[in-house]
């Protein structure tokens, strides 16, 4: 069962990077698409899924609060001022998203509040995670870092790799869904995006070896962790194809492929830790019971249905959207 809903919650957190993933980046590049024609087409393309984008967010988080307490409990305590701030970077994209709309003269403050909060939220979301990669103070339990613990030069390196990485998914998207100056546009941010995204991991890698992190241990011990980065570097190099041969649908794909890669080489070198060499999954794992009784309503239905609905969704708005269509 404890495997199960661990199963579940990074099904979750994969699903949530993918899809308000390209979301994000597209609300980043919104603030260098030039012309108002441009930016509605760029929201045209993510009107009729981002709501239910952000919905993969709650889910992690009630995931974590019932199978996971100990985690749940932990972690906040660490990223409390990083996981308010991002919370209100997407409270403010979703006000920006629905009263430009309707705005005339105060448009361009929405539209600078939507660039603003996908950048703070992005950022937000990978300086989390290079904090965890790093590694939090802990003691007994509770955290002991201070206020700004989780703040450091390397969570800061990730927060900016994560914008890039986000923006790229965005760019990808828009290649997909959009035509004409916008996709052309969109594909042309491409090249730059990937470089600043290679350029990150390049400088983190070296971080990792200059400052000794113990998850490179891993690597060590565990060899097999090189067939994921194998996998993203082939899907880089269809990336580059693609994006020579003008394709607009295999870019997205492939640089979702990417974001499998780094998720699963992640999750598999912090394995068998949820809180990287503080928690074990056993420990933080609620007991039986409690896993057990969610099972039954969340896990056998909820979940299962969730899934569909975003299957069903993005099957009936596949496509590209109508140039003169107004989804907001």
């Amino acid at each position: 069962m404890v495997m199960y809903w661990l199963a579940l919650l990074a099904i979750s957190i994969l699903i949530y990077l993918l899809l308000d993933g390209f979301d994000l980046g597209v609300g980043m590049l919104f603030g260098v698409a030039g012309s108002e024609a441009k930016r509605d087409a760029m929201l045209s393309t993510v009107a009729p899924v981002w709501d239910g984008n952000e919905t993969w967010l709650i889910v992690t988080g009630v995931i974590m609060w019932g199978s996971f307490p100990v985690v749940y409990a932990m972690v906040m305590s660490a990223f409390y001022i990083p996981v308010v701030v991002m919370l209100l970077g997407l409270i403010l994209r979703g006000v920006a998203f629905e009263f430009r709309g309707k705005a005339l003269r105060s448009r361009w403050v929405w539209d600078v509040s939507f660039v603003a909060g996908s950048f703070a939220a992005s950022f937000m979301q990978g300086a989390m995670v290079g904090a965890l990669v790093e590694g939090l103070q802990f003691s007994n339990g509770d955290y002991a870092g201070g206020t700004f613990g989780w703040l450091t030069a390397f969570s800061a390196l990730c927060g900016i790799g994560l914008c890039f990485g986000y923006s790229l998914l965005g760019a990808c998207w828009l290649v997909r869904k959009s035509d004409g100056p916008v996709r052309d546009a969109a594909r042309r941010h491409i090249p730059p995006l990937a470089i600043g995204v290679l350029v990150f991991l390049v400088v983190v890698f070296a971080y990792a070896l200059a400052e000794h992190l113990p998850i490179l241990q891993r690597w060590t011990d565990r060899p097999y962790l090189l067939v994921f980065p194998a996998i993203g570097a082939g899907a880089a190099a269809m990336l580059a194809k693609g994006i020579l041969v003008h394709d607009d649908y295999w870019p997205f794909h492939m640089v979702a492929l990417i974001f499998v890669a780094a998720f699963a080489t992640l999750a598999l070198s912090f394995w068998p830790y949820m809180i990287p060499f503080v928690v074990t999954i056993d420990e933080a794992a609620a007991p039986h019971a409690s896993l057990a009784f969610m099972f039954w309503g969340a896990g056998l239905f909820v979940f299962p249905l969730m899934l569909l609905y975003v299957a069903v969704g993005y099957r009936v708005f596949r496509g590209k959207p109508a140039p003169a269509a107004d989804h907001y």
